[in-house]
């Protein structure tokens, strides 16, 4: 079974969902996103991991696109002196600061804070969610996906932009479901 996780069920109100496939929400945010990840990947019917969502961006060029996440890195930990910004001090593997997922695509950056400037973790897009997905998915050995569309351009009028673009990007991800072949 493949297991999609997002945020809100506002960004998928009417998905049609092919077959061996559960929607499962997480709310917004890391910890809530740890935790319902974790909760899916240890159910004995999970299989992969599919997470979608919206992003914001700082680059013109990206807004109002579906895009393939090939990174993410987690931006809002800030441990100096002890570690480099976005890694988490005393942790090493494969999942310390950046977690790839393939060669080409976005790099996406998580944090539980919205992004109005750059953020010193550089990226393409931003999110609250994914990085916690990615390392739950990584540590279990449970595949995993990311799509994301964004709707918005991380700045004074996000949310209004948010809730003007949203439904284009159910639109863009039933779109790409309707065209994967699920396990």
């Amino acid at each position: 079974m493949l297991y999609i996780l997002c945020a809100l069920e506002a960004e998928v109100p009417s998905l049609r969902l092919p077959t061996n496939t559960r929607l499962v929400f997480t709310g917004v945010g890391k910890v809530n996103a740890a935790y319902v990840a974790t909760k899916s990947v240890l159910r004995p019917d999970c299989a992969a991991i599919l997470n979608y969502g919206t992003a914001g961006t700082l680059n013109t060029k990206f807004a109002q696109q579906f895009l393939s996440v090939a990174r993410i890195r987690q931006r809002d930990i800030d441990a100096r002196p002890l570690m480099e910004i976005g890694n988490t001090p005393f942790e090493t593997g494969p999942t310390q600061g950046e977690i790839i997922l393939q060669e080409t695509g976005v790099t996406l950056s998580t944090g539980d804070n919205f992004v109005k400037s750059p953020p010193i973790v550089q990226s393409d897009i931003v999110d609250m969610e994914a990085y916690a997905i990615a390392k739950v998915c990584m540590r279990e050995a449970v595949p995993f996906t990311c799509v994301k569309y964004v709707t918005d351009l991380a700045n004074e009028d996000a949310s209004a932009d948010w809730q003007s673009n949203v439904a284009a990007g159910q639109t863009a991800f039933q779109s790409y479901l309707d065209k994967l072949e699920v396990i």
